[in-house]
């Protein structure tokens, strides 16, 4: 993870870290549109006028067909249903799924999964450091970067931007230790360079396009999925 990604990351935590310590004092600072919580989670159905969601210890879930401005929680996931929309979404400890044909900006995590279904769509980049990243059918903008994830990138997916997986720190890691795992499936598309930063293993299928390679090499596969 770069070091801007990494103080957004934590001045974000800082924030809502002051958030928990007033709450922890039994003062709340819940505002009645349901919208920002500290502890609790947050659902959005269709029809309502977008806002920021924003909570601590909780989830943000979208239902089919709502739109947000964006999402923000520490301690929870993002999850927008099928043809919702959204802005930014960011989370430390939780995953972030798009459901199929959704539609967001941006999709960070540090300890999280993240997957985007059928359909789904990222216009800027998809960040973690621990969590696999599932892109199926979708389209990623902005490229992909993790540290200690697997990819699969299945499907008619487009990824422009490239993928990097940068070096491992010595933090805690959701990997148990072993080298990512990266698939590019038949009929996906990787426009820009692979970058690996520490060792990987990585899949490509004879069906699949891709850019440039930096450290690694590629082991081609063919049929649907790989050996």
């Amino acid at each position: 993870m770069s070091s801007q990604h990494q103080i957004k990351i934590l001045g974000y935590a800082l924030a809502c870290g002051v958030l928990v310590a007033v709450s922890a004092c039994d003062v709340s600072i819940d505002s009645g549109d349901e919208s920002h919580k500290v502890n609790g989670s947050i659902h959005v159905p269709a029809g309502r006028a977008p806002t920021d969601e924003k909570t601590v210890n909780g989830s943000i879930t979208v239902d089919d067909d709502g739109t947000i401005h964006s999402a923000g929680t520490v301690n929870g996931s993002i999850r927008l249903g099928s043809h919702a929309t959204a802005e930014n979404l960011t989370t430390v400890n939780g995953s972030i799924k798009l459901g199929d044909g959704a539609h967001a900006t941006e999709a960070r995590t540090v300890n999280g999964e993240v997957s985007l279904a059928t359909g789904a769509e990222l216009t800027a980049g998809l960040s973690n450091a621990n969590g696999n990243i599932s892109v199926m059918a979708a389209h990623v903008a902005g490229g992909i970067k993790t540290a200690n994830g697997d990819i699969s990138i299945m499907g008619a997916s487009r990824v422009e931007g490239g993928i990097e997986v940068q070096e491992s720190s010595s933090g805690i890691t959701l990997s148990g230790g072993r080298d990512p795992t990266i698939i590019i499936g038949p009929g996906a598309t990787v426009q820009g360079d692979l970058v690996f930063k520490r060792k990987v293993k990585l899949l490509v299928s004879d069906r699949a396009t891709i850019g440039p390679v930096t450290g690694a090499t590629a082991v081609p596969f063919s049929g649907d999925t790989p050996p």
